[in-house]
């Protein structure tokens, strides 16, 4: 279902319209002014072996990958995930609604958000859960502590047999972090490793989310030294932008440091909230999510698309699209998880979002109309312009206008059809934003 009677404008449309446009200034305006390329950076431009490939493509993939689910306990979920300008995919997840047997009403579900390629992420995605379960650690009983310790084994186990399995296949880098929620019928376990996060919205605000493993976080740091490694531009000896991750086995050869004593660990931090009927939905996704909107603005944007939307994978899809269009650069995974007590469709709410998109599509052709009285030919970037600067209210609160982007390029571009049906547009690709960026291993 669509947010309203007026929100039926397809991605694939969109993006046709866009492209019609002066795209490297569109995209500069819905990226807050995060630019185009640097002359020269094109990749595979030349053949000098010095020249190292962009990480970034010179327009976005925007295909994505959706799948929704429910379990018989009353969750229900969604996944979304894009490529983006990454020149590679390299995010993986697992959705588990139902472990089966005696854990019946027991659900898992993972973000794997790889870097430096995505063996690890992919290796993971389908044999971390087999670990935890494997420890013996998780029955019906449901001790937080044994669940607990499970969890953490399981993470340990899955990097040693990843390491043997690396060394047997010649795998000579890549890592990746995992942000994971294991369900019972009394608590929700959260385990992060690395900068992916979990959220949790309780009553309509956050009430939870997992802390981010960065190397320059004091702890984090203190261990990285201690293992011979360096903290510099925020990253491990210059390079990795996490501190714990899954892989990366050229930052864990300290001689005679244990596993989570090395740069990079493997260990989890295990969280352990007790479930309640306040509680609305929880959010997994990779860093590019959460590098772009807060916790709270997320919270707010999901609640309030979840009174206008009964469709959760249009729901990630929208939280997709926002991120893109606020300017991430990255890979975009998001699992959307949603308990009874979720927020329901509304007349109301459905009544305000048309109202909304009539007041869009009405300033949009005040703007066209002041442009064309002036003389000018309007063009998408200066309706946009005039547009930004102007007070709309009830925007999506956390989502703003970038938001409603959809509902106003068709609004332009019907006005555009109103003045000019005839006109014949050229088809321009947009520039990549991020060749500046070079080869870091993790951004």
């Amino acid at each position: 279902m669509r947010t309203s009677r007026k929100g039926n404008v397809e991605m694939p449309a969109f993006m046709r319209h866009l492209v019609k446009e002066t795209e490297k200034r569109v995209s500069s305006f819905f990226k807050g002014g995060r630019g185009g390329a640097a002359e020269g950076e094109h990749p595979g431009e030349g053949e000098r072996e010095e020249i190292i490939p962009s990480p970034y493509l010179d327009r976005p993939v925007m295909d994505k990958l959706t799948e929704e689910g429910c379990a018989r306990w009353g969750l229900t979920y969604a996944l979304g995930s894009m490529q983006g300008w990454r020149a590679n995919m390299e995010d993986f997840h697992n959705c588990v609604p139902q472990l089966g047997g005696e854990l019946a009403d027991w659900s898992f579900f993972a973000v794997f958000d790889g870097h430096a390629g995505s063996t690890v992420a992919q290796y993971c995605s389908q044999h971390l859960l087999g670990q935890i379960l494997a420890t013996g650690g998780i029955g019906p009983e449901d001790d937080p502590e044994r669940v607990k310790g499970a969890i953490i084994d399981g993470f340990l186990h899955t990097d040693k047999h990843l390491h043997s399995v690396a060394r047997r296949e010649g795998w000579e880098r890549g890592g990746t972090t995992v942000v994971a929620a294991l369900i019972s019928p009394y608590y929700i376990y959260f385990a992060n490793c690395g900068d992916s996060r979990a959220m949790l919205c309780r009553s309509g605000q956050v009430c939870f989310s997992t802390e981010d493993h960065k190397p320059y976080c004091p702890l984090e740091k203190e261990r990285i030294e201690s293992a011979g490694g360096t903290v510099s531009i925020q990253r491990i000896n210059g390079s990795l932008a996490v501190s714990r991750a899954l892989g990366d086995f050229s930052y864990k050869g300290a001689e005679n440091r244990m596993p989570t004593e090395q740069m990079v660990s493997p260990e989890p931090e295990v969280c352990v909230v007790e479930r309640s009927p306040a509680d609305e939905f929880l959010v997994l996704a990779c860093d590019g999510v959460w590098d772009i909107i807060s916790n709270e603005e997320l919270c707010a944007f999901i609640h309030n698309r979840l009174s206008v939307c009964t469709d959760l994978r249009d729901v990630c899809t929208q939280v997709i699209d926002l991120c893109l269009y606020k300017g991430s650069l990255d890979n975009i995974s998001i699992i959307l998880l949603c308990f009874p007590g979720a927020p329901q469709l509304s007349a109301e709410a459905l009544h305000q979002e048309a109202e909304l998109e009539d007041l869009l599509e009405s300033k949009v052709a005040e703007i066209y109309s002041e442009l064309c009285a002036r003389g000018e030919e309007p063009d998408l970037l200066s309706v946009l312009t005039l547009l930004a600067s102007t007070v709309i209210p009830g925007l999506p609160p956390g989502g703003g206008i970038q938001s409603k982007r959809n509902c106003i390029i068709s609004a332009y571009y019907q006005q555009r059809e109103h003045y000019k049906p005839n006109v014949r547009h050229d088809v321009r690709l947009p520039r990549s934003p991020a060749h500046r960026h070079g080869s870091m291993e993790r951004l």
